[in-house]
């Protein structure tokens, strides 16, 4: 494909952002001619080249309930979106993940464009609930990107085509143990310092419910070990929401708004590494620190009408990547009612005890990082050459 492109990429969070940064890298690398980007991103996409028609950070939300009160607002950037789509008539539509948004731009603008091609990266999880996903999608996605090996026959019964491109965690760069040190000299840590890494999530809506779940595991834990290092690393939209809920708790927040982003990512990493426990929201995340080799313990919840919708379709045992993966439930997981810190502090704990239990996360971790594509090119590349490869013949 050696003619001018233009392909125009959505993605809604912070997650997806990753994932079109490194798509977009690919194609930049596989591509062979001229190259436009626009579309909706964050700023790890705005540093590959996109031009992005408003912050990302507006699709940040999550859940039936939550989304609600921002209706108007995303009916409007849906509209937007699709009409920015109409008018540049694009090589392409890639969008990542957030099928709430996503999915409605892309059925607006194929019903605009009808021979626009529609990728889209990230299958909707229809093996853990609502199946029907993939037959509606069908009607206006042509071909899809998968980070997960089992979902590709999903995609393909219904008419799509699909390629499971693996995931990018599984080629990026890990903290080195010599980073790891730094780090804890930085943070004026002892070489045996306890360390529990606090991952409240990146949307609003998450840190709000599960910030003082966290608050409380903390203080707790404090009881049983007054030396307890607690750290936060945070998304910079987050910052000030953390500094609050946290507030006359002894807790270290990293703002990746101190430094470059490259730094601010690479001491991200090195917490995970130096890090004896982590406590995380459910989700993408579970996968970082898995490659990190970080043992975790997992926690979700959500508005008590979003739970109520979403307990009724779901269809798997565990929400977590890695207990998934590898057909375990080692790693523990609190979600819903079952998110609470009398639940969350027993196992944090365990994990700060036993040195079995962490090596039993280390073992499921790394079959994880295997699944996921471990040891080959990386996802960013095998997406460009799966989006491409789509292009060349349609």
């Amino acid at each position: 494909m050696n003619e001018a492109s233009t392909f125009f990429i959505i993605a809604g969070e912070s997650s997806g952002d990753r994932l079109g940064a490194a798509l977009m890298q690919g194609l930049k690398s596989e591509h062979g001619g001229a190259i436009n980007f626009v579309g909706v991103g964050g700023p790890l996409m705005i540093d590959q080249g996109l031009d992005s028609i408003f912050a990302m950070d507006e699709l940040s939300v999550m859940g039936i309930a939550e989304v609600l009160p921002k209706m108007r607002q995303l009916l409007r950037r849906i509209k937007e979106t699709a009409n920015s789509i109409e008018s540049i008539n694009p090589t392409a539509l890639i969008t990542i993940d957030s099928p709430d948004f996503c999915f409605r731009v892309a059925k607006r603008a194929k019903t605009r464009l009808p021979t626009l091609r529609v990728i889209h990266y990230v299958a909707p999880s229809v093996w853990a609930w609502r199946p029907k996903r993939a037959a509606k999608m069908a009607r206006f996605v042509n071909h899809v990107l998968t980070l997960l090996p089992f979902e590709p026959p999903y995609m393909e019964a219904e008419g799509m085509s699909c390629d499971f491109v693996g995931h990018p965690i599984t080629t990026e760069k890990q903290a080195t143990d010599a980073q790891a040190i730094e780090f804890r000299v930085e943070m004026g840590m002892a070489s045996d310092a306890q360390l529990l890494t606090l991952l409240p999530g990146s949307r609003a809506s998450e840190v709000t419910r599960l910030g003082p779940v966290f608050r409380e595991v903390v203080e707790r834990l404090r009881c049983d070990y007054p030396d307890l290092k607690v750290i936060i690393p945070s998304v910079a939209s987050r910052v000030d929401l953390i500094k609050k809920i946290f507030a006359d708790v002894d807790v270290t927040i990293l703002d990746p708004t101190s430094l470059p982003s490259k730094d601010s990512e690479d001491r991200k990493r090195a917490c995970y590494k130096t890090s004896d426990v982590a406590l995380a929201a459910s989700g993408t995340v579970s996968l970082e620190l898995a490659a990190a080799e970080t043992p975790m313990v997992i926690a979700y919840d959500m508005h008590w009408f979003t739970a109520f919708i979403k307990r009724r379709m779901v269809r798997v045992s565990t929400a977590t990547l890695v207990n998934l993966l590898t057909d375990t439930n080692v790693v523990p997981e609190f979600l819903l009612e079952e998110c609470t810190a009398e639940n969350i502090y027993h196992s944090v704990k365990n994990l700060l005890e036993s040195a079995e239990a962490r090596d039993a996360q280390l073992a499921v971790s790394a079959k994880a990082m295997e699944a996921l594509g471990k040891g080959g090119d990386t996802s960013g590349n095998r997406a460009a050459k799966s989006v491409l490869k789509f292009l060349n013949n349609n």
